[in-house]
């Protein structure tokens, strides 16, 4: 016979376990609780199947949206234009004619996270780009966003992956290998971690060379009017510090906005990016950068948490969002465009734009 020892009050008491179930077992209480329980599982089983199956069903029908939207067509001024050389895009295109301000910049959302995690196992939950930032690059991305913690490692939320310095060497090994391309490099400390110490310095030190110096007046200057210098550079800490003056080598964050909206559905992120756009002043007279990123996140009420297939309802929609920016009477407001997992089509459908906006046709 079996038996337990419970000492709830300190003192030993002993029961028969066979006895206490045989009891349990025909004590109405119990078995009027059982079913309840039971029926409260099955009830909230069913709860939750229903809300995911709803949940399915509205991604579906935005998707459909989307896709019967595109039945249109998705074309607009330079939509046509592929570079010949994306990595030397902005020399194609002329630097002494190419002003800052229009340009349309095609960007990387989480840059550095194509070797965030472990792979296959945690990796697909915070991977939004499969290429390095040198390739990235070269593919023609001019636009990278970077979120490091205190150590200087880049990281999404907690899954971390490389140095900084790494990010700076692709950086570097890009601009000694082309002469005209600018970019954009913003940093930020990631939400929930500490800035890393003496930052700008570091910044500074590294791309000391490259780096624009903070001026509104960039805006309205052409690629060969910035160079030598190459790099604008935003840092974002989580801590404010005085680097709002002209002349700083760093800029400070408010000259790259953005209105990140936090949902898994795609076409209330497009309409959503077409309402925010249409909220900005056109870029001729903008004194800054604004973002629109073409990404869905992974929310905690859907299934789906791996960032690319949730990423992908909304990916091949770039190109019709363009072609509804000009339907809308917004096309000359658009001036950042980003993605997760870009590709060559991304880069060229921005890039088509800028030589349409160059030759005064948009």
């Amino acid at each position: 016979m079996a038996y337990i020892k419970l000492n709830p009050t300190n003192k030993a008491i002993t029961c028969n376990i066979e006895d206490r179930i045989e009891k349990t077992r025909k004590n109405p209480e119990f078995l009027l609780f059982l079913s309840l329980s039971s029926s409260l599982t099955l009830r909230n089983m069913g709860s939750e199947i229903s809300k995911l199956v709803e949940r399915r069903k509205a991604i579906q029908t935005e998707e459909r949206t989307l896709s019967d939207l595109q039945k249109f067509g998705e074309e607009y001024p330079g939509s046509d234009y592929h570079p010949s050389d994306r990595k030397n895009w902005m020399s194609e295109l002329n630097p002494e004619k190419v002003e800052i301000k229009k340009i349309v910049w095609p960007g990387t959302h989480d840059s550095a996270t194509n070797k965030i995690g472990i792979p296959c196992i945690t990796r697909p939950f915070a991977q939004c780009q499969t290429l390095s930032i040198y390739k990235q690059l070269v593919m023609g991305t001019r636009v990278i966003d970077i979120r490091v913690q205190q150590n200087r490692k880049v990281c999404h939320g907690i899954l971390l992956t490389y140095s900084i310095d790494v990010v700076i060497k692709d950086v570097k090994k890009f601009l000694s290998e082309t002469q005209s391309e600018i970019i954009i490099l913003e940093i930020r400390t990631e939400f929930g971690h500490e800035d890393p110490p003496e930052f700008h310095k570091y910044l500074q030190d590294q791309l000391g060379d490259y780096l624009v110096p903070q001026d509104e007046n960039v805006f309205d200057k052409t690629i060969t009017e910035v160079l030598p210098k190459r790099v604008i550079c935003i840092w974002k800490p989580r801590k404010p510090v005085v680097q709002n003056q002209a002349g700083n080598l760093l800029w400070s964050e408010g000259y790259l906005r953005d209105n990140w909206i936090n949902t898994d559905l795609p076409s209330t992120k497009f309409e959503s990016n077409m309402k925010y756009l249409s909220e900005q002043q056109p870029v001729i007279s903008r004194k800054y950068l604004y973002r629109v990123e073409n990404t869905v996140t992974p929310v905690p009420d859907n299934p789906i948490l791996c960032v690319k297939p949730v990423t992908k309802r909304i990916h091949r929609f770039a190109r019709l969002f363009i072609n509804q920016c000009f339907s809308n009477g917004y096309a000359d407001r658009l001036q950042i465009f980003s993605t997760d997992f870009i590709d060559k089509d991304f880069v060229d459908a921005c890039v088509g734009l800028t030589r349409a906006r160059i030759q005064g046709a948009a």
